[in-house]
């Protein structure tokens, strides 16, 4: 029987997660989702019920609003770290039963490093993009301001951290660049 490998795809938000996720689609591998799952799980009553316990302020009638809880988590650290200590071990837990019996896949988990999960992972893929470019990405995509996305990725790890056992993919430019340097991460993990 051969060994399953599971390479997590990862970096801040606005790097370029879901367009490396597409181009790797493209090329034929399984691609699985963190933040899919975590859409899935909003419409789960009872985590939905364990939101609203940790974070009531952000709640009406027992509902959290996900705009509150952004806006929450990204502003107060400790709300931040309660949540992810409630959500990310049910994500994880989805993602590798979704994962099971694949020889080989990939994973989008923007938050690989923040959750101590990277060890989990048989390879790594972190996306690094100019902060500036980031920031005007994330705040087209949400409809926020530059600044209130300069603040969101502040509050997340600091990718220039990232050591050399990772493979790194560094995403400033078009998609026919960003595919090339997708192409030779994939080599060096040893993926044809």
């Amino acid at each position: 029987m051969t060994q399953s490998r599971r390479i997590a795809v990862t970096g801040g938000i606005g790097s370029g997660k879901s367009a490396v996720c597409e181009l790797l689609r493209r090329r034929g591998y399984p691609v699985f989702s963190c933040d899919a799952i975590s859409r899935a799980l909003w419409r789960d009553p009872e985590y939905l019920r364990g939101i609203a316990a940790l974070l009531p302020d952000c709640a009406e009638g027992g509902v959290p609003s996900r705009e509150k809880v952004a806006a929450r988590v990204f502003s107060d650290g400790e709300a931040r770290r309660a949540l992810e200590a409630y959500a990310h071990p049910k994500i994880m837990e989805r993602l590798f039963a979704e994962t099971e019996g694949c020889a080989l896949s990939f994973s989008e988990v923007p938050l690989l490093f923040e959750g101590g999960y990277e060890n989990r992972f048989d390879g790594v893929i972190a996306l690094v993009r100019d902060e500036g470019e980031r920031a005007r990405a994330v705040a087209a995509r949400d409809g926020v301001s530059e600044e209130e996305a300069f603040r969101r990725m502040r509050a997340q790890f600091d990718y220039s951290r990232i050591g050399e056992k990772d493979c790194v993919v560094i995403e400033n430019g078009d998609l026919v660049e960003l595919d090339t340097k997708l192409g030779a991460a994939l080599c060096a993990l040893g993926i044809r």
